[in-house]
């Protein structure tokens, strides 16, 4: 879419266009082609009151056209003006224009006349209207002397001006010798003559140059009255006076005004106060639409009056002690205007017509006819004619009835003279009109389809849609006159290809014209309504949509005008964008989108706003000891109303530069009653306030002091606290300086013993915040106040307060202190309180220090460190939580005030009574054997009482992690270890184990453990066997391992096994004995021998080859097995599958293998697992399993597992099946 800028009144031509077309071809209907013979018909003439420059060359202008062409002739002042014998005049070629030269030589004045001009052929002659000639004049004023005018004040004046009499009348203006304007207003006023007029003056109004000037338009000159002194006494009294009229004079006055001028009705009064003017007419309205008042309602003026407005006008002056009327007559007179003015005439010969010519005015014009140019009696006989008043009839004509005639209606305020012809052709049809023109409309538009033509006689007219259509009828279409289709409201069937036919006795002319239907242009999104702050940013968005075929172009306007040729305008696609906003963006932007057939339009307000401007004039009156006003004019609003306005105070006396809040007006206020407070130099500021924001605040207004008086207030936060034992300290919070309200502010500081009979001890300080009391008595209570006063006097007596002397510590310990046990953990501690003279201070509360003496249990003393606990206010018992079962505690109990704690009570002893146990610290198996395994547990880091007893449960887990049944075992207390026998081999076992005292059972361990016939073992880094009295053999194990394999045992014998670990802090060792399984049975060699066994075990063998090869090849790709996936699923961790190289247990991994387990407990390297954490046996792995084999095929390995709460029963199901258990299946 292309843009471009342009105003707006040029975009909207557009729509005018068809409108002013039609006109033309109606108008032009009976116009005869110039190619055929006719008479002259005049075109062009000047206008019939013509007053020229007399520095200019004299053009009178007469065109006129015809067939054949005209000549032309003129007559001056009713004679024949032979332009050939004048030098100085000439007619211009082809055309009856005069040029007359005076420039050079000659003078305007001695052409003045009145001029017709005659345009003749062969079938008749034209004439134009008398023209009358007249040169402009501009006069110089006539010479005179002008004396001051004296004048008292309150008196009413009249300045004439009295211009001189020019052509055409000039405009009046009064001015000074600096040619600036003079002011008027409704008490000083220009007349319609010219004429100041003073309804009172003033003593401003003396000056000595009132000068009246008079513009004379035509010759563009301006002359000067000589200027009016005026010198206006003051008076100190005069008298007020009603309405009198200056103009007009009199009650009742006339006007006459002719029909379509302006009527202008003038009253002008004097009086004091000023009148003001008041219009009505008698028996009517004034017409609104029509009615304006000027001249400070001084002039009423009606636009184009008709006979209508004749009547009475009254104009009524008043003021407040009368009033005056004056009515004016009005008649309105009226040159002749035409009613049906004569139109050409096209006649065939044979044919009959009639010319019309018919005018009204006031009063009734006089018609009368010429020929030629000659009144029609004068004219030859026509026998085709006949005269009837203003009508002129025509019967069977022939071609020499052709002529020009001239209707001439004329009164005395004017004439109107109108050509029309009569000429007589026998022409057959012509379509005048361009043929196969395109006609391009707009949907729902009209269409109008032209098709001009001419023929005598005149022809008719048929129009046709298509080749093969129908007659069009009228119900559907609008036939005009000159030969016009219209279609009112053009639909999509409305285009195709239309037809005009015309016919008359001598012939047939058609033409096709083609129409086409486009979709209007319509604006899918309209800029809307925008209000940005200065400075800012805004975007107006215009979419338009308009038919493809057509060229749509989109022009943005500012109050429909052209945009600011600025850079901070851009226009992007369909955006108009406005950078740095100022209030002279503050417009109406419209956004024009026309195509060749329509035109669109759609507007939107930017307004402009900010911050008020700040407010100014500001202005102290009504000055009073307490009050004040403020006054203010606002500053500008900046479109956004001010909502409230802020007045601020500065007190240059106490606090300079610091401004203070006083008080807030609402916006539509601008004076405010502002009180003030004594001894203070003021002065003010107001700040405007809008939705944008405050402005910046106003000039600083004049200072104000207001007088000094005594205090209205005390001071505040008065206190009478001791900090020694020995006084009493009073303080107060001080006045500020503002509060003074006088100079040398000062305190009168008093106190007295409130439970004393004392007088009121009293002394007057500086302006200080504190006085000490020395020598008082030990925490007693004091009534104190504190009291404000200057040079002036005293403030109000002030509010009494109690206060206290310095505390002490308090004397006596709380008594009859006892102690009860309400469970192994809580006390509850009662005491008697102390005696409140014993306080010597604010009672605080009472403090608690207890402490743990031994443990009852272990019967070993140690120290442990006091706490305490506070009860404030004046308790007398307490609980203490958190305490330790089976402990032997003391405590004591001291009072506490402000000064700090007084002396402990008596200590008193209690114990508490057992509690259940903690978890044991470790549970651990070893020594595990095809059905037994060996427990190990330490006994719980904190008994809380005397164990009676641990308690050990278990269940085997069967491959599909169904749970056994449970057993449960009783263990004295004294055992830390415990052989479980008559296991099932290779069977996982899953063990719950706690500690019970009297007081019940404590936290559980949990653990399982596998019985195996496969070797197996977890075992520190370094590794040695020792068997009878051989040597010991070692072997360096890598420190990151935590198992290693013995190989070479022999069956059925004890060997010792020493592990040690050399770091940092040294060499750390221990000891173990172990005995290997026997030698297997002689059944087993008998299966072993036997071949049917020997080919099961091939089988086995190679199936178990083709399994390992699948797993290192699913390993290798990072994927899981099922068996992988059950270890996975199982909360608890997995058992490792054993390695070909070295008979020991690898991992089964994925990607995911190396991220630790979150949920596995971990088993530290020596297999013992604590309450509070646990470690992994491998690094990748939550749990594991570390084993070995012994020579005799026995599996000698550990495991761990999870702690778990509660021992579970049933079918429940806890780790996925091991491959340890999947190889014993075979055995």
């Amino acid at each position: 879419m292309r843009l471009k800028i342009m105003p707006l009144k040029k975009s909207f031509s557009v729509h005018r266009v068809p409108l002013i077309l039609f006109l033309c071809q109606v108008m032009s209907a009976l116009e005869v082609p110039l190619d055929l013979v006719q008479p002259p018909t005049i075109t062009r003439q000047s206008p019939k009151d013509y007053i020229i420059d007399p520095r200019e060359n004299i053009e009178i202008q007469c065109e006129a056209k015809g067939k054949p062409p005209p000549s032309f002739s003129w007559t001056r002042n009713g004679t024949h003006f032979d332009i050939d014998k004048d030098p100085l005049v000439k007619m211009l070629p082809n055309s009856g224009t005069l040029v007359i030269s005076i420039t050079i030589e000659g003078k305007a004045e001695s052409y003045e006349g009145v001029y017709q001009c005659t345009a003749r052929n062969e079938r008749g002659a034209a004439i134009s209207n008398n023209i009358v000639i007249r040169p402009s004049r501009s006069p110089l004023w006539t010479k005179e002397k002008l004396e001051q005018i004296t004048i008292l004040k309150g008196q009413s004046l009249v300045l004439p001006c009295r211009p001189p009499l020019g052509l055409p009348p000039p405009i009046i203006f009064w001015m000074d010798n600096s040619f600036q304007r003079l002011p008027q207003s409704e008490r000083v006023s220009q007349g319609l003559n010219g004429d100041l007029y003073f309804s009172n003056v003033l003593p401003e109004d003396t000056r000595e140059d009132y000068v009246c000037y008079a513009r004379f338009n035509h010759t563009q000159t301006i002359q000067q009255k000589q200027p009016i002194s005026v010198k206006v006494h003051s008076t100190k009294s005069y008298i007020e006076r009603p309405p009198k009229l200056l103009t007009p004079e009199g009650r009742t006055s006339h006007k006459e005004e002719l029909r379509e001028n302006v009527l202008s009705l003038e009253c002008i009064a004097e009086g004091l106060p000023t009148p003001s003017i008041n219009w009505t007419k008698e028996d009517g309205e004034l017409p609104i639409n029509r009615t304006s008042y000027t001249n400070f309602r001084k002039t009423l003026n009606i636009n184009h009056v008709s006979e209508a407005d004749s009547g009475k006008y009254k104009c009524t002056a008043r003021n407040p002690l009368g009033f005056v009327e004056h009515t004016i007559s009005v008649t309105v007179k009226a040159a002749p205007y035409w009613i049906t003015a004569p139109k050409n005439l096209v006649l065939s010969p044979g044919e009959d017509g009639t010319l019309i010519c018919r005018a009204n005015g006031n009063p009734k014009p006089k018609i009368s006819w010429l020929t030629n140019g000659v009144p029609i009696e004068m004219a030859p006989d026509d026998p085709s004619r006949k005269i009837d008043g203003d009508t002129i009839l025509f019967s069977d004509v022939q071609e020499s009835s052709s002529a020009v005639y001239q209707c001439n209606a004329s009164n005395e305020y004017g004439y109107l003279l109108a050509n029309a012809f009569v000429n007589v052709l026998a022409e057959p049809p012509r379509i005048l009109t361009e043929a196969n023109l395109h006609y391009q409309v707009i949907t729902d538009r009209p269409a109008m389809l032209d098709c001009a033509f001419f023929g005598s006689p005149i022809p008719t007219i048929k129009w046709f849609k298509g080749t093969k259509g129908s007659v069009l009828q009228e119900n559907t279409y609008i036939f005009h006159d000159n030969g016009t289709l219209e279609i009112p409201v053009a639909q999509k069937d409305s285009a195709g290809t239309y037809t005009c036919v015309v016919r008359n006795k001598l012939g047939m002319a058609k033409n096709d014209v083609h129409l086409e239907i486009k979709e209007p242009t319509r604006i899918i999104k309209h800029p809307e309504y925008k209000v940005v702050q200065r400075g800012g940013k805004v975007s107006f968005e215009c979419k338009v949509k308009h038919d493809p075929t057509l060229i749509a172009t989109l022009t943005w306007l500012k109050d429909n005008g052209e945009l600011p040729n600025d850079g901070r305008f851009s226009i992007d696609n369909d955006h108009l964008v406005i950078m740095n906003i100022s209030d002279e963006d503050d417009a109406t932007y419209t956004c024009v989108a026309n195509t060749s057939l329509d035109i669109v339009s759609a507007s939107a307000v930017l307004r402009v706003v900010d911050r008020p401007n700040p407010p100014f004039d500001l202005e102290l009156t009504s000055l009073l000891e307490r009050s004040v006003q403020l006054s203010w004019i606002p500053g500008d609003e900046n479109n956004s109303p001010i909502t409230d306005f802020i007045i601020e105070y500065e007190d240059s006396l106490h606090e300079p530069g610091i401004w203070h809040h006083h008080s807030d007006v609402p916006g539509t206020q601008t004076t405010a009653e502002l009180k003030l407070s004594p001894y203070v130099k003021y002065s003010f500021r107001v700040i405007a306030v809008n939705s944008i924001g405050r402005s910046l605040p106003s000039e600083v207004s004049e200072y104000y002091m207001t007088k000094a008086a005594e205090p209205e207030e005390n001071p505040t936060a008065v206190e009478g606290i001791g900090s020694e034992p020995d006084n009493l300290v009073i303080t107060w919070q001080p006045l500020k300086g503002f509060d003074s309200n006088g100079p040398g502010l000062q305190y009168k500081v008093s106190w007295r013993q409130k439970d004393g009979d004392d007088e009121w001890t009293s002394v007057v300080v500086a302006n200080v915040s504190k006085y000490i009391v020395s020598g008082t008595p030990t925490f007693v209570p004091y009534l104190v106040k504190v009291q404000a006063l200057n040079d002036v006097g005293f403030a109000p007596e002030p509010v009494i307060i109690i206060g206290h002397s310095g505390e002490d510590l308090p004397m006596v310990a709380p008594s009859n202190v006892h102690v009860n046990v309400v469970n192994s953990t809580l006390a509850e501690v009662h005491w008697e309180p102390v005696p409140p003279k014993s306080i010597r201070g604010h009672l605080k509360g009472y403090r608690i220090y207890y402490w743990k003496v031994k443990n009852s249990s272990k019967r070993n003393k140690r120290h442990v460190e006091k706490k305490i606990l506070t009860f404030n206010g004046n308790k007398t018992h307490g609980m203490l939580p958190g305490l330790e079962p089976f402990s032997h505690y003391m405590l004591n109990v001291r009072v506490v005030n402000g000064k700090g704690e007084g002396p402990a009570s008596v200590d008193q002893v209690f114990n508490t009574p057992e509690g259940v146990p903690s978890a044991p610290l470790f549970l651990k198996i070893v020594n595990p054997t095809l059905d037994s395994l060996t427990l190990e547990w330490d006994p719980p880091s904190h008994p809380n009482g005397i164990l009676t007893a641990y308690t050990l449960k278990f269940q085997p887990i069967n491959s599909t992690h169904e749970l056994g049944p449970l057993v449960d075992i009783k263990i004295p207390a004294n055992m830390t270890s415990l052989i479980l026998r008559n296991l099932s081999y290779s069977t996982r076992y899953k063990f719950y184990f706690y500690a019970q005292t009297s007081a019940g059972s404590g936290s559980q361990i949990t653990e399982e453990a596998v019985t195996t016939v496969d070797e197996a073992g977890v075992h520190p880094p370094a590794v040695g066997a020792d068997k009878g009295k051989e040597e010991w053999r070692k072997e360096i194990v890598n420190g990151s391992r935590s198992f290693f394999g013995l190989k070479g045992l022999l069956p059925g014998t004890s060997y010792k096994v020493r592990v040690g670990a050399e770091g940092d802090s040294g060499f750390v060792s221990s000891e173990d004995v172990f005995e290997t399984g026997p030698a297997m049975a002689s059944r087993q060699v008998d299966i072993a021998t036997q071949g049917w066994f020997i080919g099961l075990m091939c089988a086995v063998a190679l199936l178990i080859l083709i399994l390992l090869i699948v797993c290192f090849i699913r390993r290798n790709k990072g994927g899981k097995y099922p068996v992988k996936e059950k270890e996975d699923a199982h909360a608890d961790p997995e058992i490792q599958p054993m390695k070909e190289d070295d008979g020991t247990f690898g991992e089964y991994s994925d990607a995911e293998d190396h991220k630790p387990s979150k949920k596995g407990s971990r088993t530290p390297s020596d297999r013992t697992v604590k309450k509070e954490d646990s470690d992994d046996s491998l690094v990748d792995y939550g749990e594991g399993v570390n084993g070995q084999f012994n020579e005799d095929g026995s599996f000698i390995g550990q495991y761990s597992g999870k702690k778990e709460k509660e021992p579970a029963e049933g079918n429940e199901s806890s780790e996925a099946p091991s491959p340890v258990n999947a190889m014993n299946s075979f055995v």
